[in-house]
């Protein structure tokens, strides 16, 4: 038999008006449960950073300024590597740098060689010397320029090499890159390093809580909402982290995906690599708010057969589960329940026998009754829940709320 995949939508026209309302009710059920059967999610917080810092060059260490536990902040030293053959040199490189003796020389030469150029030249229209004197004071005045330029130049080579050498001396101080807690120390005073860590510093403020969320909740967890952590700390109080990330590949074994938040830590009171309990803020209120609801319709639930229970794989709030001998006795006969709180809902009616074994979704509380009852008019007063024929709730693949079935005969 073919597969219908709304049945309720394709038999809503056939229904009696007085039935829809109970229709509606049945579907809304399911897919309030899971929203308020939320449950806390495992997570683990850690380090926002972690850094393993080591030296950019080979050397032996002179000292190291930090321990293990120790409170640091960015650029400030760590470590101090050996480094006289570099001290030495960046000595050499500031004192070339700061000379400026030649070049005093070459701004003196150049201009005592344009002024010697403009005698000449005035001597020359005067005709008191040859064009050859003229001449040969114009090229020693460009000539002095250029040793002018020249030494300008040097020194600004000079200070650029004062510069290598500071780098150089640089290198073998070794500064933190983030702040945070020393996590571990690798090395001590006297050892050689080469490419190995020295320390391994940890950025614990803000920390970062990995976060794995069925798959169910892919579609409500968004950037920029709101978790609910509690650490399993004695005496750690439920603290508020941010989605910030959100994996875009699902793991198609566990049917899951991982998040991570970010959880503000200004005073370093959580420590890193702690296991927590997360709670999605938005999914806790709208339980909160579904709770009355769900009671109300807990309170139009009946009785299931004993097949549907066994085969329905999620609980029927406020069912109760008969046995094959329960099903064979008639129902004892009760006063009207009242009437729910909807707008106008009256109670189901009855429909043929034929329309109730074609339906293969969740029905609202439905009567079915043989071809020749049929032509009976429905009642005002049919007592609540109503009975299904064994056939309907025995091909029904899901659970049908506030049903009690019963044998055709």
């Amino acid at each position: 038999m073919p597969n219908h995949p709304k049945p309720a939508r394709r038999f809503a026209p056939f229904l009696p008006a007085r039935l829809k309302p109970w229709l509606a009710l049945s579907m809304a059920l399911p897919l309030a449960l899971p929203a308020a059967a939320t449950l806390p999610l495992g997570c683990l917080i850690e380090a926002d950073r972690v850094a393993e810092v080591g030296s950019p060059v080979i050397g032996v260490i002179d000292r190291v300024e930090v321990e293990r536990g120790d409170r640091i902040t960015k650029g400030q030293v760590l470590a101090v590597l050996r480094a006289p053959v570099e001290r030495a040199s960046l000595n050499v490189a500031s004192s070339r740098a700061d000379a400026n003796a030649e070049l005093q020389a070459a701004m003196a030469a150049a201009s005592f060689n344009r002024e010697r150029l403009a005698r000449a030249d005035d001597l020359f229209r005067q005709q008191f010397v040859s064009r050859q004197a003229l001449d040969q004071a114009r090229s020693e005045s460009e000539l002095s320029e250029q040793k002018l330029i020249a030494a300008q130049e040097q020194r600004q080579l000079s200070r650029q090499e004062r510069e290598v050498a500071q780098a150089q001396v640089w290198q073998r101080v070794i500064r933190s890159p983030i702040d945070g807690v020393v996590a571990e120390r690798y090395a001590s005073a006297g050892e050689r390093v080469d490419d190995k860590p020295l320390l391994r510093i940890a950025k614990v403020d803000p920390l970062r809580v990995q976060l794995v969320v069925p798959v169910a909740m892919y579609l409500q967890v968004q950037p920029g909402a709101q978790f609910k952590v509690v650490p399993e700390l004695p005496g750690a109080v439920p603290v508020s982290a941010r989605v910030t990330m959100i994996d875009r590949v699902i793991d198609p074994a566990s049917n899951t995906f991982r998040v991570h938040l970010e959880l503000p830590n200004p005073n370093g009171a959580l420590p890193a690599g702690l296991r927590c309990k997360a709670e999605f803020e938005v999914a806790v209120a709208a339980a909160a708010s579904q709770a009355p609801q769900t009671a109300t319709t807990a309170e139009l639930s009946g009785r299931v057969p004993h097949e549907v229970a066994r085969r329905t794989r999620m609980p029927v709030p406020g069912a109760t589960t008969v046995s094959q001998a329960e099903r064979a006795a008639p129902l004892p006969a009760a006063a009207p329940p009242a009437r729910p709180a909807v707008a106008d809902a009256a109670v189901p009616a009855r429909v043929p026998h034929e329309l109730a074994r074609r339906v293969w979704a969740r029905t609202a509380p439905v009567v079915a009754v043989s071809p020749a009852e049929s032509v009976a008019p429905p009642t005002a007063d049919a007592p609540l829940p109503a009975r299904v024929p064994h056939e309907v709730a025995r091909r029904t693949p899901a659970p049908t709320p506030g049903v009690v079935v019963a044998h055709l005969n």
